[in-house]
């Protein structure tokens, strides 16, 4: 979230020499703004989960000249929401995978025992080749 902060003033302060400095960004940057054009709020609240915007996204809101308390406020029920989305997910997946493998105790100790061994053959065959 601070980090979105920084670029969303940094957008703000410098955002237009810096864009016509970085020609590469012009279609993201364009993407952006038919997005902020329709969908302002859902953007502010949801760039996170955007790939391939997610960096720029703050930066070009600043250069739009939102208002810094609006930003502020949505950037941090946007964050909130994010990290409980991605908490959540990888709970469930761990908890899936768990279920799925069941046991996983069970298996720790022979697990990293085959990979041990694995890596002393490994390393044994590449010494028996510099002989």
């Amino acid at each position: 979230m601070l980090g979105d902060q920084l670029y969303f003033y940094a957008g703000r302060a410098k955002g237009q020499s810096a864009l016509e400095k970085r020609q590469n960004w012009k279609s993201k940057v364009e993407e952006i703004l038919l997005l902020l054009d329709k969908h302002q709020i859902l953007l502010m609240l949801g760039f996170r989960f955007l790939y391939g915007l997610r960096t720029i996204t703050p930066f070009v809101l600043g250069i739009s000249r939102i208002a810094p308390f609006r930003f502020l406020i949505f950037n941090i029920i946007g964050a909130l929401s994010w990290a409980i989305a991605i908490g959540a997910m990888g709970y469930l997946f761990g908890h899936t995978l768990e279920v799925i493998i069941g046991d996983i105790k069970r298996y720790e100790f022979w697990f990293f025992i085959g990979l041990a061994a694995i890596g002393i053959v490994i390393w044994t065959v590449r010494f028996m080749r510099k002989k």
